[in-house]
């Protein structure tokens, strides 16, 4: 059972969470923007407009998603040893 986590990793847990969301947030309004952008823009056919935006709303939220928790298990990946038993010469 691990012991209690000091506060320098408590701070950079909330930063990478922080990072994940923002990170996140920003590609899926870039995506959104890119893929609903030509309905707001333009005179389309309702039909069209309407899977415009819907498709959009729905690649934004699953990027979203997937970049946070990408992210987020990246993270959690880079505390363990690449050689578990032996340690970084450096140290």
């Amino acid at each position: 059972m691990r012991g209690r986590r000091s506060q320098a990793v408590r701070d950079a847990i909330t930063v990478e969470i922080g990072y994940a969301l923002c990170s996140a947030a920003f590609a899926a309004a870039v995506v959104l923007g890119a893929v609903t952008g030509p309905a707001l823009l333009f005179e389309l056919p309702g039909a069209f407009e309407t899977v415009l935006r819907r498709t959009g709303v729905l690649l934004a939220a699953v990027l979203f998603a997937v970049r946070t928790v990408s992210v987020l298990i990246r993270f959690g990946r880079a505390d363990q040893p690449s050689r578990p038993g032996s340690t970084n010469p450096d140290s």
